[in-house]
């Protein structure tokens, strides 16, 4: 995963509420007391930070694995030892550590997040996708939606350009983008200087759109009280099976952009079993955002988590709509 091969590196960028830059480096080390909630100063960042890239120099080959490449053998599982993952000079045990390290320090941040969350009785979900989904468009179809009942915030993450938050910000609802440079997802430390900006109301429901990824993100706590991942009908019915650790970390699966299957091969009761394979409780929705088709229940599904939020500090249900 990304926490060993390095594309974490380089400068993360957050707007202000006006779409201003910030242009501040996000350090990754562990949090101060209280978190980083609005109203927790992060002054002791202002000096450039980057994520640490953590790539030992030995050249023993400790791949988990053996060697044995017989007649028949089609392709490399880089992926078969007790780390998931290989990266050339790095045992399995230093390539577990590192990992280890670095979650627990994104996990102290998410905590943060998540008291900052629970207190003002607010809802955070984690939107998580591939590019191309259909995500950002169904948020603004979600947000016409919701907006007239209920305050919401949205924090935007992509490599690069405001785009996505400009187009939210259309909604009339406020939106900060955090650009991650050559990072590959959102953290609990970016989320965190984020919402200082941001400052959602009291009982708002905050989105958080991650960046287009599949496999990363997926590690990656943020606070959110749930994870829904969006897997569109133009993607194939094997993207579980191909990315199972994303499809078996959502708390929702909405599979989109419906409309088009007149026009497709695509399989839903196939798409849902290999869902189902990794994740066997998810619950799986069908919508489109271009037709509007199956929003309702999408919508439903949203108020019934808010109203689990608002009660509990800690959510342990997913809502049973």
């Amino acid at each position: 995963m990304c926490t060993v091969c390095g594309c974490s590196d380089g400068n993360v960028k957050i707007e202000g509420r006006a779409g201003e830059a910030k242009g501040a480096d996000i350090d990754a080390g562990a949090p101060q007391q209280g978190g980083h909630g609005p109203g927790h100063s992060h002054h002791h960042h202002d000096h450039s930070h980057h994520h640490h890239n953590h790539h030992g120099h030995g050249h023993h080959h400790d791949h988990g694995g053996g060697h044995d490449h017989g007649a028949g053998v089609d392709h490399h599982h880089y992926g078969a030892g007790a780390a998931g993952v290989s990266v050339a000079g790095v045992s399995q045990t230093r390539l577990i550590q590192i990992e280890q390290d670095i979650l627990a320090k994104n996990n102290a941040y998410a905590a943060a997040n998540r008291a900052v969350f629970a207190e003002r009785g607010m809802l955070a979900l984690n939107l998580l996708s591939s590019p191309g989904s259909g995500k950002t468009a169904l948020l603004v179809e979600t947000i016409k939606r919701l907006k007239d009942r209920f305050a919401i915030a949205v924090i935007e993450g992509d490599q690069q350009t405001s785009a996505d938050a400009a187009r939210i910000r259309e909604t009339g609802v406020p939106a900060i983008q955090i650009n991650t440079g050559k990072g590959c997802h959102l953290d609990g430390h970016m989320v965190g200087h984020a919402l200082e900006d941001l400052s959602p109301a009291p009982g708002s429901i905050l989105f958080i759109e991650n960046v287009g990824n599949l496999v990363c993100p997926a590690a990656f706590d943020l606070g959110e009280a749930y994870k829904v991942v969006i897997l569109s009908v133009t993607e194939g019915e094997d993207k579980p099976l191909k990315y199972p650790d994303m499809f078996a970390a959502a708390d929702l699966i909405l599979v989109n952009k419906i409309d088009l299957l007149p026009h497709l091969d695509f399989d839903i009761a196939q798409a849902v079993g290999n869902m189902r394979k990794v994740n066997p409780a998810v619950k799986v929705l069908e919508v489109s955002a271009r037709s509007g088709a199956g929003l309702e229940r999408w919508i439903a599904w949203i108020e019934a988590a808010l109203a689990l939020e608002k009660v509990s500090n800690e959510t342990t249900v997913t809502p049973a709509i």
